[in-house]
């Protein structure tokens, strides 16, 4: 199921994630989610994607990589 904008997100994502890595996620869930047609695939490529872009610092929250 593609997410049409990033308040359909799940509550996981969006009480976690900046502005941005929400976005880079609903873009990668949606694409993978097209391609594979698999939900917990495409969950697996969202995060994947957010986490080239993005690290969990210290004190769990998420943070741009350098």
């Amino acid at each position: 199921m593609p997410y049409d904008t990033i308040n359909d997100l799940p509550e996981s994502v969006k009480d976690h994630l900046p502005h941005h890595a929400q976005e880079i996620f609903k873009e990668a869930f949606n694409a993978a989610s097209e391609e594979y047609n698999e939900e917990e695939r495409a969950f697996k490529v969202a995060w994947s994607a957010v986490k080239n872009k993005y690290k969990k610092s210290d004190d769990g929250k998420w943070v741009k990589n350098e």
